[in-house]
């Protein structure tokens, strides 16, 4: 099963698709799975498609690894209809499909492995329904859109595509229901998510011919866009006076980036000593990449910056000692 489980979403919708949701009506012989064999396909899938995961999980109390895993596996399959389908039209169907799960899972009518794990998850922690179906939301607003304004603009997206998650992981971990807490949450995922687009620009173009840079930062460069997809296409500048541009665009839009995560700090003194190091492992994987930017003079129309395997241990390993530490103490 975890070798299926490895694939897009989209290639498992024969099994798993809106077909077989459909087919489980109460008068039919098909009957959904139980919780616990839907935990299990969770925890499988999340194993199959996050190399992090594992990381997570050993950061984790252990009560709370199907709880994450559930969660992680929503996001997973709700990425997957929105990146993965043939066009634009089939992923905003996919996605209005698994927003008719997520309301039959809140009606306690749950049908798909992933809301069947879910349910109780969202039983317990008391998870708003807003938070899932903001994520569905920045999903379709990526197929409807592949080019973004303003900074503000851009940043809106980022409080449906990235917020909601961070709010969900505080509420796991059994944070208080804080809404200074949640917008320095905020802050740190916003982050995390500019990081992402602006370590993946010449991806994001050449494979979804989507660009995240705002237009406001780059609308004085002339003839921008042309320039940078001969600059991805062929792996070195378009001319002379385009890298330079370039870096200085993005080196300002890494500056606000890094105020965010800075903002975003504040929240670790807050937590608990079991939630900080979970956390705190992702603010400064955020702000490893965006060293990572620097260091390669911002040049990430030509390349993908990445931290090395070395530089990940490290932060991995000074994590999983605090929450140990952590625990032990408590």
């Amino acid at each position: 099963m975890s070798q299926s489980l490895a694939q897009p979403a989209t290639k498992l919708l024969e099994q798993w698709g809106p077909n077989m949701c459909a087919a489980m009506s109460p008068t039919s012989t098909m009957s959904p799975m139980s919780h616990s064999e839907a935990a299990a396909w969770c925890a499988q899938l999340t194993h199959a498609r996050s190399e992090n995961f594992s990381v997570l999980s050993s950061l984790l109390p252990e009560k709370s690894h199907a709880d994450f895993a559930a969660i992680y596996a929503f996001c997973r399959w709700a990425d997957d209809l929105g990146d993965e389908a043939q066009s634009p039209q089939q992923a905003l169907e996919l996605l209005a499909w698994w927003r008719d799960e997520l309301r039959q899972c809140y009606q306690g009518a749950a049908k798909h492995p992933i809301f069947i794990a879910l349910k109780p998850v969202i039983a317990r922690h008391e998870l708003p329904e807003n938070l899932f179906d903001q994520l569905i939301q920045a999903f379709e607003w990526d197929n409807r859109q592949t080019r973004w304004e303003s900074l503000e603009e851009l940043t809106r997206y980022c409080a449906l595509s990235a917020n909601p998650v961070g709010r969900l992981v505080l509420a796991v971990l059994g944070e208080p229901r804080d809404e200074s807490l949640a917008q320095l949450s905020d802050c740190t995922c916003t982050a995390l998510q500019l990081v992402n687009h602006w370590q993946d620009v010449k991806r994001d173009l050449l494979q979804r011919d989507r660009v995240y840079l705002p237009r406001d930062a780059w609308r004085d460069i002339p003839d921008f866009e042309s320039r940078l997809l001969i600059t991805a296409r062929r792996g070195w500048a378009a001319d002379l006076d385009f890298l330079p541009a370039y870096r200085g665009m993005l080196s300002a839009l890494c500056d606000h980036t890094e105020k965010l995560f800075d903002q975003g700090h504040e929240l670790l003194r807050s937590l608990s000593p079991t939630s900080r190091p979970v956390v705190g492992l992702f603010s400064d994987g955020g702000r490893g990449v965006l060293k990572h930017i620097r260091q390669w003079d911002f040049e990430t129309c030509i390349r993908r910056p990445n931290m090395s395997r070395v530089e990940k241990l490290i932060l991995i390993s000074k994590a999983w000692m605090a929450a140990h530490r952590n625990r032990g103490a408590l």
